[in-house]
């Protein structure tokens, strides 16, 4: 089966908000995001592209507790499903200063661990979507960039195709916005990165 997917984290995009090009996203299947971007902008792109968009929050998204993204759907903490291709939502980013959506890792686990049953339900996902990328693939060196190492557990456990984060700045430093961990493509959402995939 094939899906184009538009990711998005991090940065608003002048180039989507700003000039909207309808014919460069008409064919969209799902849009998702990856975290840190206003509310405002994820109501903005659902209802220019006409596909539903699922989210996770980022360390920066504390008005989404009070002004979620309207016509959006919260994939934190949950598995949502489109077309029969199933997301794993897990917000949040490393706790380095105790704030909303801020985790250590044993927390993070302890999160991964009450959605078992979730996953079972759903005999797995497709799609693992989240704000702070997995350790040692693509995060950073700061306690703020580090990765999850219970990421790389889930990826282990249930092979999904695609990983899909943000959090890592692509313009912190030579980044890759791609990488390959053994059945699952990784990619940095950041900014916006129109893909087409393969399930």
């Amino acid at each position: 089966m094939k899906m184009k997917i538009l990711v998005v984290s991090d940065r608003e995009e002048p180039y989507i908000w700003d000039y909207f090009d309808m014919e460069r996203f008409r064919d969209v299947d799902l849009v998702l995001s990856c975290g840190d971007l206003k509310a405002e902008y994820l109501s903005f792109l659902v209802t220019m592209i006409k596909a539903p968009l699922f989210y996770v929050p980022g360390n920066h998204n504390r008005r989404y507790i009070t002004h979620p993204p309207e016509g959006c759907e919260s994939a934190d903490g949950t598995v949502l499903v489109h077309k029969g291709i199933r997301v794993l939502g897990l917000g949040g980013s490393m706790n380095y200063n105790n704030r909303e959506f801020q985790y250590t890792e044993e927390q993070m686990q302890k999160r991964i661990r009450k959605l078992r049953r979730t996953i079972k339900k759903h005999k797995g996902f497709d799609i693992l979507l989240t704000h702070a990328p997995a350790y040692g693939l693509g995060d950073g060196d700061d306690l703020a960039h580090t990765g999850f190492k219970s990421f790389i557990e889930l990826l282990d456990t249930h092979s999904p195709q695609y990983f899909f984060h943000g959090h890592q700045h692509l313009n912190y430093g030579r980044r890759s916005r791609i990488l390959q961990y053994k059945n699952t493509t990784i990619v940095n959402a950041f900014g916006y990165y129109l893909m087409d995939c393969e399930f």
